[in-house]
């Protein structure tokens, strides 16, 4: 057996043979920058350190011209995987500092070159749009010869000589090879260079813009060996102290083993990209069916914002773990702009606002709220008028909850008027409303009895707060995700913190994927977005057609359009759907455990989702006890894990995973329509639910089904009959 010396020992001469590669590729690196005699020493001393990137899958373009202009230049553009960066070189003796958001060199304002550098940036952008690539992978560099920086002056990546390839060879990737390819040809045709190259360096920009041939004699003939050579464990010791090998070698393994996060959070369609950088003259709002890429579109406009403005950005979900999803996905496409956006859940959000001015109207008490409906349903409803039109109390929750405070409605008279969008039972005008609003009215009575208050207690008081000014955070912009599942109290909060100012409110998301009841219209909430301000995502980037079909199939009678059988799919083989049906849940879930043991490698792309919070628990436990690691989805934060994920429905919303799988999908799609309007109702919202984490699914959909419905053993308590215990993704 190896002994452990032994191991430290070649691990120790491996590395030191790596510091001599690199050292080598160093010097050769500073031969063919010195070669750019029309640049200046420290553009030559810059250059070489990008130079060594060219073995990583980066392309260089060295002193290009500014389109539009006759003299002025771009020192360095830079394409390959960690984005496209627009490099400006700076000789400064004095050292750069960002103070108050300004540029100082020696106590002098520096902002003009700032401005320019923007500029430029802002032509970069234009260009590489036009190939589907976000604003938000173009990103301006400021590199200063002889200093050591790294700081941030808003957008711009202020970086010294020495921190600059070790920056950028840790950088997650973002840009696959053929796009990094495509993009810096594009780049040549816009940015031309800026003077002819001397007679002795003819060719050289070609070959700075692919990776170095190892073999060629001008990167490799008659270079020195490095200090130390004949000695692999003495000291490395270039003639240019700026280099550190050990620094970009350690980067570059840090960046190895990084998962790399999906292309398709950088890539965008060239429509969608000219989306992110549109100026809006007041609120706008984007739709689309499941997959067209609606939340990457808003990911990308909220660090598109957050870069160019002055002022904070909201980004608003309706699910609770989103929004540690969100950041974790920006800070890895955006990091300049991260700190700027506020990922929230709406009533996290509304109810910290609350506290900070005790503006609270009872202590939330989600529990404490559903025992006190529950009692006032015991007391008046449960053997009343509203039991003989639907007996499960669950209906009526949902109707005090959405229709009524959900809407803000405190007066009888202005319920009794209310059309009721999406609510299939027909109550009269007269008894049956009066019954509802005295359930209402136990309810509340209960509240303030206990003292405490239910969400929707929290978003009402925090628009009162708002729109009374009382010191209402300001924000340049908000944006809010799944749009069609918050309460029309919840849009208007939101609303009243930006109001109608340019690029100020962007509401995106799909009514087909609305897994509430009740609806709407945005005039309600005061917001009017007229049509040149309405865009509509038509292709389906995430699912291919199978899946789709199979997701259609399942919602196509819940009353919800089918839109999504008309995108443009891309021409891959589609993914199977496997329908796996077994006799008995025991032989059900001994096939859950064979699906997922079937893909190892594949467990921390796949999520298998559950319809109610007890299936969840039951699920996590029986796939742990099998040996498979888990990760529930309610404390998933965007960071790669080894596990398979588990969670509700409800709570997968606005995410994207290569398998799903599905047990007991049968208990979540009921069969033949029960009679009765509500039962009807609660069937069809339990399908649009359902067609939400099926399309949640990626690569391949697994559907588990058992013949008889057969109770599920479950260490948590059994919900009252007719009040099941939802995934609520507020929590």
């Amino acid at each position: 057996m190896q002994s452990a010396g032994g191991s430290m020992g070649r691990l120790a001469r491996d590395a030191r043979a790596r510091e001599r590669e690199l050292y080598r590729e160093w010097v050769a690196a500073r031969r063919l920058a010195r070669r750019f005699e029309a640049a200046s020493e420290a553009e030559q001393r810059v250059a070489a350190h990008l130079l060594m990137l060219t073995g990583y899958g980066w392309r260089l373009l060295v002193d290009r011209r500014w389109p539009g202009t006759r003299a002025a230049n771009v020192d360095l553009l830079l394409v390959g995987p960690g984005g496209v960066y627009v490099v400006d070189v700076k000789n400064w003796r004095a050292e750069p500092r960002v103070v108050g958001g300004r540029l100082l060199a020696g106590g002098d304002g520096r902002d003009r070159e700032a401005a320019k550098l923007l500029a430029i940036t802002r032509i970069a952008e234009e260009a590489v749009g036009a190939l589907g690539v976000s604003p938000v992978a173009v990103v301006p560099l400021m590199v200063f010869a002889g200093h050591r920086v790294d700081t941030a002056l808003r957008r711009i990546r202020l970086l010294g000589e020495a921190q600059v390839a070790p920056h950028l060879a840790g950088l997650q990737p973002r840009l696959g090879a053929e796009l990094v390819a495509t993009i810096a040809d594009h780049l040549e045709e816009v940015f031309p260079v800026y003077e002819e190259t001397p007679e002795d360096a003819a060719g050289l920009p070609s070959a700075l813009l692919a990776p170095p041939d190892r073999s060629d004699p001008l990167d490799r003939s008659g270079l020195p060996d490095p200090p130390g050579q004949s000695d692999p464990s003495g000291p490395l010791d270039p003639p240019d102290r700026s280099f550190d090998p050990r620094a970009l070698a350690a980067a570059t393994l840090r960046a190895a083993l990084l998962a790399p996060i999906e292309q398709w959070m950088t890539y965008l369609d060239p429509g969608q990209c000219a989306l992110v950088r549109t100026d809006w003259a007041g609120p706008a709002r984007i739709a689309g069916a499941a997959g067209t890429g609606k939340t990457v579109v808003g990911l990308h406009r909220a660090a598109y914002l957050a870069q160019r403005g002055t002022g904070r950005v909201l980004y608003v979900t309706f699910t609770a773990n989103l929004p540690r999803v969100q950041r974790t996905f920006l800070a890895t496409m955006a990091p300049v702009a991260v700190d700027r956006v506020d990922f929230r859940h709406i009533h996290a959000w509304a109810l910290a606002f609350l506290t900070r001015r005790h503006g609270a109207p009872g202590r939330l008490d989600p529990v404490g709220a559903s025992a006190a409906f529950d009692r006032a349903w015991a007391e008046i409803g449960r053997d009343g008028r509203l039991a003989r039109i639907a007996t499960s109390s669950a209906y009526w929750h949902d109707e005090i909850d959405h229709l009524i405070k959900g809407r803000g409605i405190t007066e009888f008279a202005e319920y009794q008027r209310l059309p009721r969008h999406g609510r299939r039972t027909r109550l009269s005008r007269d008894g049956d409303r009066e019954a509802v609003w005295r359930l209402y009215e136990r309810y509340e009575l209960l509240l303030r009895t206990e003292r405490i208050c239910d969400f929707n207690d929290v978003l009402a008081a925090a628009l009162r707060e708002v729109l009374l000014r009382r010191e209402a955070p300001a924000y340049a912009a908000v944006i809010v995700d799944e749009v069609q599942d918050l309460t029309l109290v919840g849009v208007r909060l939101l609303h009243a913190l930006v109001g109608d100012v340019r690029n100020g409110l962007l509401l995106i998301g799909d009514d087909q994927q609305a897994v509430y009841p009740g609806g709407f219209r945005l005039a309600e909430a005061g917001i009017v977005i007229p049509e040149e301000r309405t865009h509509i995502l038509r292709r389906n980037y995430r699912n291919a057609p199978e899946i789709v079909r199979a997701a259609l199939a399942v919602v196509a009678g819940a009353g919800a359009g089918t839109d999504s059988a008309d995108l443009d799919h891309d021409a891959e083989p589609p993914p199977r759907v496997t329908h796996s049906h077994h006799p008995t849940p025991a032989a059900h879930d001994a096939a859950l455990i064979a699906a997922l043991r079937d893909r190892p490698r594949a467990w921390a792309d796949t999520a298998v989702l559950c319809p109610s919070r007890d299936e969840v628990t039951r699920c996590a436990e029986l796939i742990e006890r099998a040996g498979i690691p888990v990760c529930l989805l309610a404390e998933y934060d965007g960071h790669p894990t080894p596990g398979v994920k588990v969670g509700g429905y409800i709570r997968a919303k606005g995410l994207d995973f290569k398998h799903v799988l599905l047990p007991r999908y049968d208990r979540a799609s009921p069969g033949p329509f029960r009679t009765g309007a509500a039962a009807r109702e609660r069937a069809e919202l339990a399908r649009r639910r359902l067609f939400v984490a099926m399309v949640r699914a990626r690569d391949t959909l697994w559907l588990g089904s058992v013949d008889q419905p057969t109770a599920a053993p479950s260490r948590t308590p059994s919900p009252r009959p007719g009040r099941p215990k939802p995934d609520d993704s507020r929590s």
